[in-house]
Parts: structure tokens; C-alpha cells; sequence
């Protein structure tokens, strides 16, 4: 029995002795199929030709991702905290140096994630350190596609796990797609986690809204200004995408306000 994981979205399904038939996540229009047709591999594969890369972002903030770059190619990121380290996103590969570092810095406490593409191989994760919890919001139950006891289901608007960190339900990629509001970033100025909610565009000066990126699937009026109305009143200074360098480091509130008023004008020509 092997859990497979997709290699065009990264998300491991549960243990089977063959590899299941499709990826259900990538059969969906906001993926799609690897042009060579469904393809799979496994956890002890994949770490025979890739491995986890970590950068310090700030103080108390990791990021983590695949090398060379795999699926979808997200970057997860750690935060350090006094109350447990929180991981927001996860990745399809886990490994030993990865489990060293972040036992060194004290363990994981809990997982947040923000949408179906991000789940990789969560559970993997949790396990590795002793089965925390995996927080994913209720809306998107049909997408988990690696069933486990440690998956914690929520509900309405927000969630709130400790030191004022707090995960946002905003909707729109998926209608459980959720961002992070970490108050002690940026040096205290507050900052977002986008991950695929706000996407950071390729200048770094704005975000855009997609209901399928690779696919050009715009997202509608009405579930932008819900994500605007869900982010409005929080203070932040600094947005940090899902891929590596993909970040706003300052005047993220003020560049979200103008992305939102851009993408609407935009869509109304």
C-alpha cells in the first residue's frame, strides 16, 4: 500500500496498492492534467531526486519549499512562536533535515492550510510530528483527498489559534480558500499570508484574484469585494505570496486596496 502523490499538483491521496485512476483535484478546472497524462510518484521517490529548502524571511518566520521546483512549487511557511510553531501551507515532500530544523526550533504544534492546491502531503507532516492537528476550513471537506484523524474541520469566518494569530475565511479560489494574519510580522506591523487568495503579481507592487490561474479563469466581482469586506480592517503592512520572493514588504494594506479597486475596474470595461 503506497499514499501517491500527483506530480502536477503535489496532493498525496490515501494508501492503495495501485495508483488511483485520477487526481481528482487536477480533473477539476481550476488544475488541470499534466499534458503526458496522469502521472504519480511516491514520498521515498521524490526524496531520491528532490529535497526541502529553507530560507529565514524575518525574524520567527521560515520559509520552506521543494528543490528543484515540483508540481505546483508553493512555498510553506513556519512561524516560531512562544504558544508552538505553526506551519501555514504544506509541501508534497517532508524530510529528515526538515523534521531536524524544525524540531531544533521546537517543534510544530499545529497546521494551517489555505487551500486544496497547498495540501501536499499535510498529513505526512503532522505525523512526523506526533499527529498535530491540520486546520482546514469545512467549505472545502470534499477536497481532502488523504482522509486522517487529524484533520480539524472549521467553521465561519474566522479561526483563531493563539498570539493573535488568526486564519481568515475569504472564499473565492475555493469556497474554503483562507489567509493568515500573523500581527507580529513585519516588526510588528502586521502581516498577511496570501498564498493563492492574493496572489502577488509578478512586479510585486499588487495582487490579483483568480478562480483557476493556470486555466485563466477570472474570479467575479462579488468574491473579490467579499475578500476585500473579509480583509479590510486588519492591519498589515506586508504580504507574503505562495512561492518564494513572491512577497509585498511594505504598503501591503494600501497595494491590496488599489489591486482590488484595479481588478474590478477592470473586469466592469
Amino acid at each position: 500500500m503506497e499514499h501517491y502523490l500527483c506530480t502536477t499538483c503535489g496532493t498525496q491521496y490515501a494508501a492503495s496498492e495501485e495508483p488511483p485512476a485520477q487526481c481528482l483535484i487536477c480533473e477539476d478546472e481550476r488544475q488541470y492534467v499534466n499534458w503526458k497524462g496522469q502521472q504519480w510518484t511516491s514520498m521515498q521517490e521524490l526524496s531520491n531526486s528532490y529535497s526541502n529548502t529553507i530560507r529565514q524571511l524575518e525574524p520567527k518566520l521560515f520559509g520552506i519549499s521543494i528543490e528543484p521546483d515540483f508540481a505546483i512549487g508553493q512555498r510553506a511557511l513556519l512561524i516560531q512562536s512562544q504558544q508552538g510553531n505553526l506551519l501555514w501551507d504544506a509541501l508534497p515532500l517532508i524530510d529528515d533535515s526538515t523534521i531536524g530544523f524544525i524540531e531544533e526550533l521546537g517543534g510544530l504544534n499545529a497546521i494551517a492550510l489555505s487551500h486544496p492546491h497547498f495540501y501536499g502531503a499535510a498529513v505526512e507532516w503532522s505525523q512526523a510530528f506526533g499527529g498535530v492537528p491540520i486546520y482546514i476550513h469545512t467549505a472545502d471537506r470534499e477536497w481532502v483527498m488523504r482522509p486522517s484523524f487529524e484533520i480539524c474541520f472549521w467553521e465561519g469566518p474566522f479561526f483563531d489559534l493563539w498570539e493573535g494569530i488568526q486564519v481568515l475565511h475569504c472564499g473565492g479560489h475555493f469556497p474554503g480558500s483562507s489567509v493568515l494574519f500573523y500581527p507580529h510580522g513585519a516588526g510588528g506591523r502586521g502581516a498577511v499570508f496570501g498564498s493563492d487568495t492574493l496572489h502577488v503579481t509578478m512586479d510585486r507592487k499588487y495582487v490579483s484574484f483568480m478562480y483557476s490561474f493556470p486555466n485563466l479563469i477570472p474570479m467575479s466581482e462579488r468574491k473579490v469585494t467579499h475578500i476585500y469586506n473579509t480583509l479590510k480592517d486588519l492591519p498589515f503592512d506586508r504580504i507574503y505570496g505562495g512561492w518564494f520572493d513572491r512577497n509585498i514588504l511594505s504598503g501591503g494594506k494600501e497595494a491590496f486596496e488599489k489591486s482590488v479597486k484595479r481588478y474590478i475596474q477592470a473586469i466592469q470595461l
